[in-house]
């Protein structure tokens, strides 16, 4: 469940990227609260699966994959500049996430060894 809520929170952490944009420096107040609310949903939730996680590889997954999201929307949808390259290590990126999940031992195996 851990790693369910470490994806939540980096959902959010997408969120709340997109919408320091769209807030304009804090001056767009319907945008300013929804941002201020995704920080604060992604980092309950980033904090509660810590309970769980080692925090080196949560915090690497939570950011690499807020990283890559935020990259992808802003170059879909936001006009951000794009490219082979930038693709490329977006999906480097994004292979690191999976390496570290899959390097992380299971919980019960941890719960088993403290």
């Amino acid at each position: 469940m851990a790693w369910i809520y470490l994806l939540i929170g980096a959902l959010f952490e997408i969120g709340w990227a997109i919408g320091l944009k769209l807030s304009d420096g804090f001056t767009q107040p319907i945008y300013s609260t929804i941002t201020v609310i995704c920080i604060v949903i992604s980092f309950a939730f980033f904090t509660k699966s810590l309970k769980v996680i080692d925090v080196g590889t949560g915090y690497a997954v939570f950011t690499g994959i807020g990283a890559a999201g935020t990259a992808l929307i802003g170059m879909i949808f936001l006009g951000d500049e794009g490219g082979a390259g930038k693709v490329f290590f977006i999906g480097l990126l994004i292979t690191g996430i999976i390496g570290l999940k899959m390097s992380e031992k299971p919980a019960e195996q941890m719960q088993q060894e403290g």
